[in-house]
């Protein structure tokens, strides 16, 4: 069959566009390739979000922070994120005016120190000095004020002003508001506090408030080789 010069063309055209394309797949199912091999090599689950659902004043957030987060903290900072969710079984209502309220578990002071804590975690950025001030309030919340800037000199915070400017103001609250609809949205609704998520997940509450680290370590450990801290441990 005879071909007229522009039909060849045609074909030709069609012909290496036919050839790119399949290029291109290749490569791109190549890098593919290489990333999964490179996901399989990495040790998996790293770091482990930890959401810690608590209230300032709450004896039970006291001992949790203290003697697991921080502690965990201490001996592993690299298995965790750590987000902080200041509010517990709190409640808020928003005035005709458009103003917040904030119902407490421990009363209006602990609505106080929730805003605070709730400030110092979004204008603080570094993980170590986040922890330390949130452990360092909580042991002694019963004048909020005081405790912050206690803290604040004890750990050399250089935003404190940032701080002390977000609770006086408006964004305190719309922080805490926010913790609060987080806190609702858990599912299952939250029945202790504090309460405390694995990447999402609640698993057994019992546990993780009595061995943060062996709970992050089963995590872990659940998605490849654990770290060597997790062997170490026993875990």
């Amino acid at each position: 069959m005879h071909l007229s010069g522009a039909t060849r063309i045609r074909v030709l055209v069609i012909i290496v566009c036919i050839v790119i394309f399949w290029l291109l797949i290749k490569q791109f199912l190549e890098n593919r390739a290489n990333e999964l091999g490179e996901i399989v090599i990495k040790p998996s689950g790293l770091p482990v979000v930890v959401g810690v659902y608590y209230e300032a004043l709450c004896p039970d957030s006291k001992h949790f922070v203290v003697k697991q987060l921080q502690a965990t903290h201490d001996i592993a900072p690299q298995l965790m994120d750590i987000e902080y969710i200041p509010y517990g079984k709190a409640s808020t209502t928003v005035k005709p005016d458009g103003s917040l309220q904030f119902d407490c578990q421990h009363g209006q002071i602990e609505c106080e120190a929730n805003i605070i804590h709730a400030c110092k975690v979004e204008v603080i950025t570094d993980p170590d000095l986040r922890l330390k001030m949130v452990t360092c309030m909580i042991r002694d919340n019963i004048v909020p004020k005081d405790a912050f800037h206690r803290c604040t000199k004890e750990n050399n915070v250089e935003d404190a002003d940032k701080i002390q400017k977000c609770y006086s103001g408006v964004h305190g609250k719309e922080l805490l508001k926010m913790h609060g609809e987080k806190t609702q949205s858990l599912r299952p609704r939250m029945e202790f506090v504090p309460t405390v998520t694995l990447d999402g997940g609640q698993y057994k509450q019992s546990l993780i408030l009595k061995n943060l680290l062996k709970e992050v370590c089963k995590v872990v450990a659940g998605r490849g080789p654990a770290p060597d801290v997790c062997t170490q441990e026993g875990f």
